[in-house]
């Protein structure tokens, strides 16, 4: 676990890349105003108020590809439902503090999840 990064894996570079292609500009591994200082957002357009989350398929359970291990079952168990939960709950308080929320699987095309933000970004911007 301690190997695991906290930001800049390849899969959120990837997607940073294709936005900052499509001429969005934004904040990495920040913690946005009026939410838990704690829980940090991945991706920050802060003018469109969007919090972009590149969730890995493992730690966060993704309904295609979670799997548990074989050793410590229960534990694993625990340990995945509780980080499903807090993600939740960061949703929550983000939403509550006014930020759209978008969260993309590590198996994503980032041109799609890209452009996906990108159509977010323009709606939100001419409200």
């Amino acid at each position: 676990m301690r190997q695991t990064k906290r930001s800049g894996t390849k899969p959120e570079l990837a997607l940073r890349s294709a936005l900052h292609r499509r001429g969005l500009r934004f904040l990495v591994d920040c913690a946005p105003r009026g939410t838990n200082r704690r829980r940090r957002v991945d991706i920050l357009l802060r003018g469109a108020r969007i919090a972009v989350f590149v969730d890995g398929c493992f730690w966060h359970s993704c309904p295609v590809h979670a799997h548990l291990p074989t050793a410590n079952r229960r534990w694993w168990r625990l340990k995945l439902r509780g980080v499903v939960l807090r993600d939740r709950d960061t949703d929550v308080q983000l939403s509550r503090a006014g930020w759209l929320v978008v969260r993309v699987w590590e198996h994503e095309d980032p041109d799609v999840a890209a452009d996906r933000i990108r159509n977010l970004a323009s709606e939100r911007a001419n409200l």
